[in-house]
């Protein structure tokens, strides 16, 4: 990957639950200012972990990053606070929506923008785009979030996080528990934020088909290492990739990487 206007530089992190659970274990990867990466992998792959140990929202779930670095542009992100990290432009969206189910959808929106400062009326532009982007969300705007569909609740969670004016978005699994046209709808809205806003965004997700369309650049996670990155074009063009990832080709569903360390070893006997 091009090294210029690298925003985010995770350099080869193993975090530890518990102080005995390795869940990562060497993760290395690269997002650009202004693009899209997607983080892929099956359930339990490591994605979840790899976000929140950007964000710095390990501590809560009894993790650390025990090796390895994190910057933000240039400047070492691991000690800092959760908060420090929204200060700074990265905003995480949760995987689940995780609105609050009590609120209308427009106090939800607007918790999002409690850390800013430039005043009222900025936060109101910011409203007003949010609703044009999701003009969903402006019908709903006076309904508990409790009652409104799973769609509407991931997108007032991707609302909610671009009130703060954020540089980097983490979006944890935007796809999931929606049905196929919101979950398209919720990806071009992504697009579009990219495009319009320049927000820059990782994104894990189970989906490897929509994360493929959709991202500039991929990275493949298999039991808590990187088996596979590149190009997003390239990884969709992948045999590999399309047989265990896509779905398309023949044979048993084996481990991405224990077929990749067969075709070395074959290769070595060779």
């Amino acid at each position: 990957m091009d090294s210029k206007n690298i925003l985010l530089n995770v350099n080869g992190i193993e975090v530890i639950y518990n102080h005995v659970i390795l869940v990562l274990k060497g993760v290395s990867l690269e997002v650009p200012e202004g693009r899209i990466v997607a983080l892929m992998g099956g359930n339990g792959a490591g994605k979840t972990t790899t976000l929140r140990a950007v964000s710095n929202l390990l501590a809560g779930e009894r993790g650390a990053v025990t090796k390895g670095r994190i910057e933000l542009r240039g400047e070492r992100i691991e000690r800092l606070s959760a908060s420090d990290m929204v200060e700074r432009g990265v905003i995480q969206v949760m995987e689940g929506r995780r609105c609050f189910a009590h609120l209308t959808i427009e106090d939800n929106l607007m918790t999002g923008a409690y850390t800013r400062r430039d005043g009222r009326a900025a936060v109101a532009a910011t409203l007003e785009k949010v609703y044009a982007y999701f003009p969903r969300l402006k019908m709903r705007r006076t309904s508990q979030a409790a009652y409104t569909s799973g769609g509407e609740q991931q997108m007032c969670a991707i609302g909610r996080a671009l009130m703060a004016n954020p540089k980097m978005m983490l979006l944890d699994e935007p796809s999931m528990g929606l049905a196929p046209q919101i979950v398209e709808e919720v990806f071009e809205i992504v697009k579009d934020l990219n495009a319009k806003e320049r927000v820059t965004f990782l994104l894990a997700e189970q989906n490897t088909n929509m994360a493929l369309r959709y991202s500039d650049y991929g990275y493949i996670l298999e039991n808590g290492r990187i088996v596979m990155d590149g190009e997003a074009a390239s990884l969709r063009e992948n045999e590999d990739v399309k047989e265990f990832y896509l779905g398309v080709g023949s044979g048993d569903r084996k481990s991405f990487r224990d077929v990749k360390s067969y075709k070395r070893r074959k290769r070595w006997l060779a």
